[in-house]
């Protein structure tokens, strides 16, 4: 885990994608040291300490998912990022919010599974090879009544293996097919009916495990498939689930990161008309952000500890419309700020994923050779910041659209170019998005 990370480390690392927005920075850089500092305490105060959970405001397109994504990759936490508008209250059609943990703790179970794959990826390999093998040589067997292999015909037969396993390595048996045998478990029913149902069968399909029949379907498949199939099942054998359940419930309680997005959308209090529901949403997420224990398939989860960001534009409510009780649960408040002009050249230019660095990349694949001079990258950042005036302000998104409608026709005749030099200039620029900047209303529409 690299949750030992000082909170200068954590802003320097997220200045690496994210432009600007240093208070959000130092907020979650805060809130993450704090579990770091937690963990050292004695045991009887380490559980008297709640996380500080955070709502950032600002309106789209200025980083707030990218921040609390880009967390949660630096410290390998469990990240689920979910839109608060999906919830209904209990008793409505739509999702209920214990749904959040679950999901969570899939995430989690899935994390720790991958990472103990890759510790035993090296012995499953060398099983997986030896198995496949044996299907493209078959081992000698010596059968009652028949005679032992002669030590020449196993020497033989050892040869020929070594040979094929050389081979095997090199790629030279890639066109070859085998026939593996692999085995599922079949439901004696199906159930048929509306959304949720699949979730509904696999846990069944879980819960009755053993009890269920085993079918064994044999199919053909290429060597390098049948090899990744193979690894894939010792690999499971090798791991083993019981210490993957606990590691990542315990991975999911203490440095899980849950990103509820759109929480402005249930903050209204009215309680007429298609929003009945948006206080009950309030007060049944409440009981997860305060502390609880959520059953799940792989056991019981406590929330105590799980860090809630929020965030939301905030146009048409406040903060202060959610419930008391709820806005309590989230201390730390952040605003964004909007993005302008300088805030686009930097984002076109300094990011490690920087817009710019991404389209030459893709055109390189064509071999065409992509060149933007300064003034080029002026002028898309000013049209961006006039746009997002013009008409709804989407932040750093606008780059995206104003990016794929610039390149539109280089991209769609790169095939045919390739070898060739493209500069892009200021004056490029306004010819390719003069025409739709002349008009507010294609302006909306296109860009």
């Amino acid at each position: 885990m690299k949750n030992s990370l000082t909170p200068r480390q954590v802003v320097e690392e997220l200045d690496k994608f994210i432009i600007g927005q240093h208070k959000a920075k130092r907020a979650v850089a805060i809130a993450l040291r704090n579990r770091w500092r937690r963990q050292r305490l004695s045991e009887e105060l380490r559980d008297e300490v709640m996380p500080k959970n955070i709502i950032m405001i600002g309106p789209t397109g200025v980083g707030k998912t990218e921040i609390a994504r880009r967390l949660a990759k630096l410290v390998q936490a469990p990240f689920l990022k979910i839109e608060a508008s999906k919830f209904t209250e209990v008793g409505y059609v739509g999702r209920d919010v214990d749904s959040i943990i679950r999901d969570l703790t899939e995430i989690g179970i899935n994390m720790v599974k991958n990472e103990m794959a890759e510790m035993v990826r090296e012995k499953a390999e060398a099983l997986a090879e030896e198995r496949l093998l044996d299907l493209l040589l078959p081992p000698l067997r010596t059968s009652p009544g028949l005679e032992a292999p002669t030590s020449e015909q196993q020497e033989q037969h050892s040869t020929t293996r070594e040979k094929l396993r050389q081979q095997l390595r090199d790629g030279k048996l890639d066109s070859r097919t085998v026939e593996l045998e692999t085995k599922e478990k079949v439901m004696p029913f199906g159930i048929v009916s509306n959304v949720g149902m699949e979730e509904i069968e696999m846990n069944l399909k879980e819960m009755l495990g053993g009890l269920l029949p085993e079918k064994t379907k044999r199919r053909k498949v290429k060597v390098p498939d049948g090899l990744r199939l193979l690894v894939q099942e010792e690999a499971s054998k090798l791991i083993d689930m019981e210490k993957v359940t606990r590691e990542a419930l315990e991975r999911v309680e203490q440095s899980g990161i849950v990103f509820l997005d759109e929480i402005d959308k249930i903050a209204g209090r009215e309680s007429h008309g298609p929003d009945v529901s948006r206080e009950g949403v309030q007060r049944d997420l409440l009981p997860i952000v305060e502390g609880s224990t959520i059953s799940t398939k792989y056991g019981p989860v406590k929330t105590d500890h799980i860090l809630f960001v929020a965030a939301g534009a905030f146009h048409v409510s406040k903060p202060s419309d959610l419930i008391p009780e709820l806005q309590g649960r989230f201390p730390i408040r952040v605003e964004l700020d909007s993005l302008g002009k300088a805030d686009f050249i930097r984002i076109l230019t300094e990011p490690q994923n920087a817009l710019i660095k991404q389209q030459v990349a893709l055109l390189a694949t064509e071999e065409i050779e992509l060149d933007f001079s300064a003034d080029a990258i002026e002028e898309i950042a000013g049209i961006a910041a006039q746009v997002n005036e013009r008409t709804e302000n989407i932040g750093a998104r606008r780059l995206h659209t104003i990016m794929e409608r610039l390149l539109d026709e280089i991209s769609f005749d790169a095939p045919e170019k390739k070898g060739a030099k493209v500069s892009i200039n200021a004056a490029y620029v306004q010819e390719r998005l003069a025409e739709v900047l002349k008009s507010e209303d294609l302006s909306r529409y296109i860009l």
